[in-house]
């Protein structure tokens, strides 16, 4: 059975956008990263296929482009997707371990944290570091990219993303690509407008940092909220 051939709502990615990735097989999850079959045989059975050689996807993850590419329906193109595929997941989960649980004592910890993940970053990025009543990190959401300002760093959309990670205090996050650390007029003014809506919400602002290159500045520190 070719993918057009089943119900729209029941193919791999119409499903995973109606349903959740969570509701999707292990072959029809290859499926959509596959795109397409082969001549005499719908995607849908490549991927199962791969599936029932490796047993599972822990195995298949494991495989490179040139033993990928000695399954029946698998070219370099879907071979090379499979592995850049999996490749970022290794690196979630390794970025994620790297402050999975980490308790957050001073600034200099964040700094650690997420110098290396922004010091080639070329646009600045302000982020929302979310922290448990433990001060353990839960996760981190990036707002928005490009220029910093007021129009595209609201409170609402801050506390927005603190309210739905339940968070019990947040930690401001931002770099600046030129490599310069100093807090300049607007951060300073954008810090004030977030840690007075947080006492609104009942959500403190722990700090604001800003990270340059292997530089960082603290508000804390700096005694400025």
């Amino acid at each position: 059975m070719r993918v057009k051939d089943i119900p729209l709502d029941d193919r791999p990615r119409e499903k995973l956008i109606l349903r959740g990735s969570q509701s999707l097989t292990d072959a029809e999850l290859l499926a959509i990263l596959l795109r397409t079959g082969t001549k005499g045989v719908s995607v849908i059975e490549v991927a199962q296929k791969l599936v029932s050689k490796h047993s599972n996807l822990a195995q298949l993850a494991i495989q490179s482009v040139e033993s990928l590419q000695k399954n029946l329906g698998i070219g370099k193109d879907k071979a090379a997707t499979l592995v850049a595929a999996f490749e970022i997941s290794r690196r979630v989960e390794s970025q994620s371990k790297s402050f999975s649980n980490k308790s957050i004592v001073s600034p200099s910890d964040i700094a650690k944290i997420f110098i290396p993940l922004l010091r080639d970053e070329v646009k600045e990025k302000f982020i929302v570091v979310s922290l448990n009543s433990a001060n353990r990190i839960i996760r981190y959401d990036i707002i928005s990219t490009g220029s910093l300002t007021e129009s595209v760093v609201h409170p609402r959309e801050v506390f927005k993303i603190a309210i739905e990670n339940n968070s019990a205090n947040i930690i401001l996050l931002h770099n600046h690509p030129s490599g310069n650390s100093e807090a300049s007029n607007a951060d300073i003014k954008i810090t004030k407008r977030l840690v007075e809506a947080g006492k609104l919400f009942g959500i403190e602002v722990f700090d604001h940092i800003i990270v340059a290159e292997n530089d960082y500045y603290s508000f804390v520190e700096k005694q400025k909220i």
